[in-house]
């Protein structure tokens, strides 16, 4: 998942302006009486004035470390495999614990804004390779882009891992939620992949679905990992909005293809996982909840 956001901490411009120097000839009393006021003004413009340089020189407390691109490769259509070597950061690597979890990366370039990215790789690949792993579609004029026409050993910025990622929790243990549907657009596939090779109990449930949209095969991620994906529990429904004519799977959007199957034997003991498109999240949660499933079994990253 990647998303451009601007920098938590905005710059205040401030102006300063020299007043005129003006005499007022006034009996005592009156100039007393009328400068009084103008006191507690003032008084009132300089602590104001305070609290804004505090704000304006405020700085990005974020902790950044620097870390080598490893590599940079096509994984479908305008979207990149970027995997970045993190291990001689061990703070760094252990920061990520959950599926789910994001980060900030930045460039080495004080004119672009830091991206958010899912971390794709599951959290067992930090430890063990020392590695993070995403999954970055490159947005024209945005970092990503910019992320993804960079090299091999070419450095990076990373914040620690954030977010509260996939409380899995939520639909444990597996022998008690039995039905999970899992909905994934676009990118939106990254964290879920760190979800799936992570384990999560597929290969102990009877009813594990992943229904994964994409405008068509050519913008589809991960097909090289759909067999291991299957093979660990997990029933794969690829939905194409725009298909070829060769296509004979779902098509139109993951909501829709869902509405058509429902299948859902167990609202009570259903839980979902859900990451993509903003409509989709919105139209999946409505049906799972109108079909039963507790809004708290409805697992997001966010």
């Amino acid at each position: 998942m990647s998303v451009i956001t601007h920098s938590p901490f905005p710059t205040a411009h401030l102006c300063s302006h020299a007043p005129h120097r003006t005499k007022l000839f006034l009996p005592l009393p009156m100039t007393l009486s009328k400068l009084k006021p103008f006191n507690h003004l003032s008084h009132h413009l300089r602590r104001r004035g305070l609290t804004v340089t505090a704000a304006a020189v405020r700085q990005d407390t974020t902790l950044w470390t620097p870390a080598p691109l490893l590599e940079v490769s096509p994984a479908a259509e305008f979207i990149f495999n970027i995997t970045i070597d993190v291990s001689d950061s061990p703070d760094l690597a252990s920061s990520y614990t959950k599926a789910g979890q994001y980060l900030q990366l930045r460039l080495q370039d004080p004119n672009t804004k830091p991206s958010f990215l899912a971390i794709a790789s599951p959290p067992s690949t930090a430890s063990s390779k020392g590695v993070f792993e995403f999954l970055v579609k490159s947005v024209t004029g945005s970092t990503a882009e910019l992320l993804c026409g960079l090299q091999k050993g070419d450095v990076v910025e990373l914040s620690q891992a954030m977010g509260k990622g996939f409380d899995i929790d939520q639909i444990s243990p597996a022998k008690n939620y039995q039905t999970v549907l899992i909905f994934a657009t676009g990118s939106g596939i990254s964290p879920i992949r760190s979800l799936i090779e992570s384990g999560f109990g597929a290969e102990k449930r009877s009813d594990v679905r992943l229904y994964y949209g994409a405008r068509n095969l050519n913008r589809m991620a991960y097909q090289d990992r759909f067999k291991d994906w299957n093979s660990s529990g997990v029933d794969i429904v690829p939905v194409l909005s725009q298909p070829d004519d060769s296509w004979t799977g779902e098509q139109g959007y993951v909501q829709a293809a869902f509405a058509r199957a429902r299948r859902i034997f167990s609202p009570q003991y259903t839980g979902a996982v859900l990451c993509g498109q903003k409509q989709m999240t919105e139209e999946v949660t409505s049906i799972l909840v109108g079909d039963g499933v507790s809004s708290e079994k409805i697992l997001k990253n966010f």
